[in-house]
């Protein structure tokens, strides 16, 4: 295994490396989104008549991002392993909503970020959206994804296999 420091080891990893609560990549995008729609262009979603649907719309991904979220950070509770992505996994999660997605909880704020978006009227959280998921794949996946690959070895890779990253 290639450490940042480039030795190699066969040791698994401590932990994911990630050094910051991946949420932040989705607050940081909502918050310079909102920068932009105050200080640079309003950029307003289409149709004024259409509002009404944007706000059902808006609760509903809100409520199912929650969900999803509070549903995977349930099961890393029940399973007692670690939610912190710079301490190690006690164990490989692949059940509650961990069946359908790797990344609920990831999938689960990308739904929220979408939804309150739409409940504010605002578009440029929604073009940032696609840039926060590349970050969030490129900062912090790809590191979990190497760390439980090192740490749960063929268990992980059949489990790649069998569930989707996002859905």
């Amino acid at each position: 295994m290639t450490h940042s420091a480039g030795v190699h080891d066969s040791s698994p990893l401590r932990g994911p490396g990630v050094p910051f609560p991946p949420p932040f990549l989705y607050v940081a995008g909502f918050l310079i989104g909102l920068a932009f729609e105050r200080w640079v262009v309003r950029l307003q979603l289409p149709s004024p008549d259409a509002r009404p649907l944007f706000v059902i719309v808006g609760w509903l991904a809100a409520a199912l991002g929650l969900t999803f979220m509070g549903w995977g950070l349930l099961t890393f509770f029940l399973a007692r392993t670690s939610i912190i992505p710079v301490r190690p996994a006690s164990r490989l999660v692949v059940s509650g909503p961990y069946r359908f997605s790797r990344n609920p909880m990831y999938v689960g704020l990308a739904a929220l970020h979408l939804g309150l978006a739409l409940l504010l009227d605002a578009a440029w959280p929604i073009l940032l959206l696609p840039l926060v998921l590349v970050s969030v794949y490129l900062l912090v996946i790809r590191r979990e994804e190497r760390y439980l690959a090192s740490a749960f070895g063929d268990e992980y890779r059949t489990y790649c296999r069998r569930v989707r990253r996002w859905l």
